[in-house]
């Protein structure tokens, strides 16, 4: 279990943005879905920050692309951002009716990075 995992959520206007720090293991993928799930309703596009993650375990990887169906029927954009963006999007553009996309790190703007830094920890 990766005891150093943490998301830190930041919402502004119609968008949620949700920094990962840590390492991701099979319960941090849990953590992330039961987050993804509770806020799901509340906004229309999901930002997921990876920049500041470790080690990305594969069982995290597998758990956490293996149950993206609890937000099916969900209309819902998850965007990736930072330089482990690729690696924690699922490969299908198009799962369950989401809209998934990514953003490499150098597109982030200096906005973007500090109205992270005002982010609480979930």
């Amino acid at each position: 279990m990766a005891t150093n995992f943490g998301i830190f959520i930041h919402r502004n206007s119609e968008n949620l943005h949700m920094r990962l720090m840590g390492d991701f293991d099979g319960i941090s993928a849990h953590e992330l879905l039961g987050n993804l799930k509770r806020y799901s309703h509340r906004v229309s596009k999901i930002f997921i920050h990876t920049s500041c993650l470790g080690d990305i375990h594969p069982f995290g990887l597998n758990v956490f692309h293996n149950h993206l169906d609890v937000l099916k029927g969900k209309s819902l954009e998850l965007v990736f951002t930072g330089e482990h963006a690729s690696q924690l999007a699922p490969e299908k553009p198009m799962l369950f009716g989401l809209i998934i996309s990514t953003v490499p790190p150098i597109a982030i703007s200096e906005t973007t990075i500090s109205s992270l830094s005002s982010m609480r920890l979930e």
